[in-house]
């Protein structure tokens, strides 16, 4: 596959409150940061990071276990960054862990060790997010058995 070009883009509506174009097939989403910078009437750009990653990643695990034709819904992940102060005193995400649910329990899927042993390779943002930000990933079955940390 080539290489695409993926185009957003940002208009401000007031202060820190930006309305953010896709395409024009899309809805617009409107982002914010929190108070006292914005008014918090959208999710912040480090909310969307967090979006991105476990959107990709609930993705790439959906897509391996249904090339073994195998049915893991409903998935869950959740995502949380660290934000905090690096040697410089700029604030930065430090860390990420990511932890996605399986809706089955893991009796119930075929070649699972396979698909927890690749599917995050698959994850375009997160191996990009992740050569400058740590990522943790965690899957865990219906049962809460931990799968893979």
């Amino acid at each position: 596959m080539g290489e695409k070009l993926i185009s957003v883009t940002l208009t401000q509506q007031h202060d820190y409150r930006f309305d953010i174009r896709f395409d024009d097939n899309m809805p617009v989403l409107t982002s914010d940061e929190p108070a006292p910078l914005g008014t918090g009437l959208g999710p912040s750009p480090v909310q969307l990071l967090c979006a991105a990653v476990g959107n990709c990643l609930s993705d790439s695990l959906l897509f391996a276990l249904r090339k073994f034709k195998q049915a893991p819904e409903p998935l869950r992940c959740e995502v949380q960054a660290q934000v905090g102060r690096n040697a410089d005193g700029r604030m930065r995400v430090l860390e990420m862990v990511a932890t996605l649910h399986l809706g089955v329990s893991a009796a119930q899927l075929e070649q699972l060790e396979r698909v927890l042993g690749q599917f995050e390779g698959f994850c375009t943002v997160t191996q990009s997010v992740g050569q400058g930000i740590p990522i943790q990933v965690r899957v865990l079955d219906a049962d809460g058995v931990v799968l893979k940390s």
